[in-house]
Formats: C-alpha cells, sequence, structure tokens
C-alpha cells in the first residue's frame, strides 16, 4: 500500500492546454453557422448572415432566385477540370513587370545562341555530306 501512494504522489500533473484564440473563434463559428447555408456566407455567424441576408431589396430577392438557377445548372454543366483550373489559377503568383522583362531576355539569348548552334551543325553536317557523299 505504502508503495502505491508514494507512486501516485511522484506523478506529475498533466495540465490541460489553454485553448488559443484561433481555437475558441473556430469553436464559437461552429455553434452559430447556420448547417444548410452553402456558399460565402455559410462561414459567417448567424447573426451576421441575418443581416446580410436581411437588408436585400425586393427587386434583389425577385432577381436572386433566377440567377441561382442558372449558377446551379452552370455549375453542373462544366467539367470540374475547368472548376480545379480557375482554383488554380487564383492561387498563381504572377512575376512582376521587372522579372518579367528579365526572363523575357533570357528567353530571347537562349533562342538565339540556340539557333546559333544549330546553324554550326547544319553547316557542318552539309559540307560533311557534300565530301562523302557528292563527290
Amino acid at each position: 500500500m505504502m508503495a502505491e501512494s508514494k507512486k501516485d504522489q511522484s506523478k506529475s500533473r498533466i495540465r490541460k492546454s489553454v485553448p488559443t484564440v484561433r481555437e475558441l473563434s473556430a469553436k464559437s463559428s461552429d455553434e452559430t453557422t447556420p448547417t444548410k447555408k452553402r456558399g460565402r456566407l455559410a462561414n459567417l455567424p448567424a447573426k451576421t448572415v441575418s443581416k446580410v441576408s436581411g437588408s436585400q431589396s425586393m427587386a434583389a430577392k425577385i432577381i436572386k432566385w433566377p440567377l441561382r438557377i442558372i449558377y446551379q445548372l452552370l455549375r453542373r454543366i462544366t467539367p470540374k477540370y475547368f472548376i480545379n483550373s480557375w482554383r488554380e489559377l487564383k492561387l498563381v503568383t504572377w512575376p512582376g513587370r521587372k522579372e518579367t522583362w528579365r526572363l523575357t531576355g533570357a528567353v530571347f539569348v537562349f533562342a538565339i545562341v540556340f539557333g546559333v548552334a544549330i546553324y554550326f551543325v547544319d553547316l557542318a553536317l552539309e559540307r560533311l555530306f557534300k565530301i562523302t557523299v557528292l563527290r
């Protein structure tokens, strides 16, 4: 009995980690987000969603449902390849003006050097052909 109580006393106490601000925010947004909402409004708290959707005019509400139907049709018609390609294009970091000119210059220099190399190889093969075949 004595040995077991000493063993229990020697164990270090395990502390629970304090949740971070990000974890608290994610937890609270999960509780307030309506489950049926999709799209841009899905990640907003319920109070914000009601404010956004409640501020629309009557004309906007009338126009909204045909546009939603058209959007759904286009989404079903458009192949996944194009959708995924568009998402990838949004993630691309495009080069600036200076870097674009530098890379364009590198392409021109490479093309000129390669063209000159092919010219000399062609010239050598032409002379070799004239010497060996066309005597």
